[in-house]
């Protein structure tokens, strides 16, 4: 049985995945603290003529709070911004219809924790790829010690090329000749549909994490 540790993100990358592919038990951590520059409330989607960063707006910037006490800023037009530019990059993808009304759904729950949107998000995700992945949260008890902890190495300050991780395979996007990697799993979901697993069991790095 494989077990992980990772950070909880938004709408995670394809490396994100490439690492969670074939694990068994996965452990998140609401109690870590946030730290501003990370993946846990942004994540990339590819538009008609850029790549677009999605970012979910979040309270205040107090240092010292953990993950779950973040609050969404539900005063700023997030939702309708994230909602119409999915629907703008995805609308016309071969799976865009079946699998968009998940998303749709979950977004439309009103959580007021980033936390609970974004594990309900993921738990959308695992499903859609038919992984059978436990999700275990941990508290302060600490973690067996057959667990793989892999917390903060999936990070915007650096590249996914430096990592061991995510291997750069290639697949057929809705805009451009050039193909842009590491996106949003949305974009390999939309694009691919049942596909998806497949395509990410290439794009994992052979040698041992």
């Amino acid at each position: 049985m494989k077990r992980i540790a990772l950070d909880l993100h938004y709408l995670p990358c394809l490396e994100y995945f490439t690492v969670l592919r074939g694990v068994d038990e996965l452990f998140l951590f609401p109690g870590d603290r946030y730290t501003r520059q990370s993946y846990f409330n942004r994540t990339s989607i590819l538009l008609a003529n850029k790549v677009h960063t999605l970012s979910v707006p979040i309270q205040g910037r107090r240092p010292r709070i953990s993950l779950a006490e973040v609050c969404i800023d539900a005063d700023q037009n997030w939702l309708s911004n994230h909602l119409r530019g999915i629907q703008s990059g995805y609308g016309k993808s071969p799976f865009f219809e079946y699998f968009f009304p998940y998303f749709e759904a979950a977004y439309k729950r009103g959580d007021t924790q980033l936390w609970d949107l974004n594990l309900n998000l993921l738990t959308i995700c695992l499903k859609l790829l038919r992984w059978p992945v436990k999700l275990t949260l941990v508290g302060q008890e600490g973690l067996p010690a057959d667990v793989i902890d892999l917390r903060g190495q999936i990070v915007p300050s650096g590249s996914y090329l430096d990592r061991p991780f995510y291997l750069e395979v290639a697949y057929g996007q809705n805009f451009g000749l050039n193909f842009v990697p590491n996106l949003s799993i949305l974009d390999l979901l939309f694009c691919l549909g049942g596909a998806a697993d497949d395509l990410l069991a290439k794009s994992q790095k052979k040698h041992e994490q």
